[in-house]
C-alpha cells in the first residue's frame, strides 16, 4: 500500500506503479485493496485533504483493473 506519510498528491509514477501491481492480484486481493483505499480516504476526510486524494487516487486505480477484467 502507501506510505503513511505522504504529503503530496499521486504522481503519474505511482499510477503505474499500482496499475502493475493491480494486475498481479486475484479478484478477492482486488477487492480487498480497493475497499482499503476506501477506508484510508474517508480517515482522511474533513483532516488531510492530499492523502485523502492519494489514496482516492489508490483506490481509483485498483478498480479500474477490476473493471477491465468485467468487460
Amino acid at each position: 500500500m502507501s506510505n503513511m506519510t505522504t504529503t503530496e498528491p499521486a504522481r503519474a509514477g505511482d499510477f503505474t506503479k499500482w496499475a502493475a501491481h493491480a494486475r498481479t492480484l486475484d479478484i478477492s486481493q482486488l477487492e480487498h485493496v480497493i475497499q482499503d483505499c476506501r477506508k484510508a480516504a474517508e480517515a482522511m476526510r474533513g483532516w488531510n485533504p492530499v492523502k485523502e486524494g492519494y489514496y482516492a487516487d489508490q483506490g481509483s486505480t485498483y478498480s479500474q483493473e477490476l473493471i477491465n477484467r468485467n468487460l
